[in-house]
């Protein structure tokens, strides 16, 4: 059943893994433990602005920690922040009333380090306007230094949203074809469990990479930021590691080479109309 995230408003952070898999021309498959931060940006924002100071927080150094000059066009916190960016990235996208939580789910900075290869911004009508997601936006970086946004419009949970693909990710992969996400919040064993597939497909063969991403939810606390260091040491560097590790054996096994084109057009891409699709 997908109801959506049903958590306290307070950082979370979530324990799972990362499932990847080639289709073609050879078939190649990883899975990784890991885990990510699914933070309350407007409820932090708030309790940031107020002087709290109890508790984890964005924009304090640590051994695992978030900063907002990390997304988005790098704006400080006194600027407003990767909240203020993101509501300036919906509006100019025509999305006015994502004005409640935003949820971010994120890979964090450890030991002050940090690639994120994807965060997904979940955003939230306001409870005035009768709440419920109103978008997402999957933030994708590469290992260039580039980023680009896929903005999904009136997603719904368990269902399946497209949009072209036009971001060079890997070496590996024509710029062509389309993505399919889709997004699913299940209730088990007391926490909420949360599943961001992305797809790519990218020609009239079909399916060429799958990857999945869950992980169940809990309060991000002592206990868990102990589980999250201990388990998982050096996570961020072990996620470049591995692009860079899975990246020699596909060269290996001889698949195709794609140099990475320049970059033209917009930084920003709109999911594909549902009535487009049927």
């Amino acid at each position: 059943m997908n109801a959506g995230l049903n958590l306290p408003q307070r950082a979370h952070i979530g324990f799972g893994q990362v499932h990847h898999a080639r289709t073609r021309p050879v078939r190649n498959q990883f899975t990784y433990g890991n885990y990510f931060l699914m933070l309350p940006m407007r409820t932090l924002q708030t309790a940031a602005a107020q002087g709290a100071q109890a508790g984890w927080m964005p924009n304090r150094s640590g051994l695992l920690s978030f900063y907002d000059r990390d997304h988005g066009d790098g704006r400080s916190p006194a600027d407003g922040g990767a909240l203020a960016w993101l509501d300036e990235l919906l509006q100019s996208q025509g999305i006015a009333d994502a004005d409640g939580e935003v949820w971010l789910q994120t890979y964090p900075r450890v030991l002050g380090y940090a690639f994120k290869p994807v965060s997904f911004w979940y955003c939230y009508r306001s409870p005035d306007a009768g709440g419920g997601l109103r978008a997402i936006v999957a933030e994708v970086n590469n290992t260039f230094g580039e980023r680009h946004c896929y903005v999904l419009d009136a997603p719904k949970w368990g269902q399946t949203v497209r949009a072209d693909k036009v971001f060079h990710v890997s070496p590996f992969c024509e710029v062509k074809g389309h993505y399919e996400f889709c997004f699913s919040v299940t209730r088990r064993d007391g926490n909420d469990h949360i599943s961001a597939r992305v797809d790519h497909h990218a020609d009239a063969d079909g399916l060429l990479l799958h990857t999945r991403i869950t992980g169940a939810l809990q309060p991000l606390d002592e206990k868990a930021l102990r589980h999250a260091l201990l388990g998982y040491p050096l996570m961020t560097l072990a996620v470049v590691w591995r692009i860079h590790s899975q990246a020699l054996r596909l060269w290996r096994l001889r698949v195709p080479f794609f140099r990475k084109p320049e970059r033209t057009g917009p930084v920003v891409t709109r999911s594909t109309p549902q009535h487009e699709l049927t």
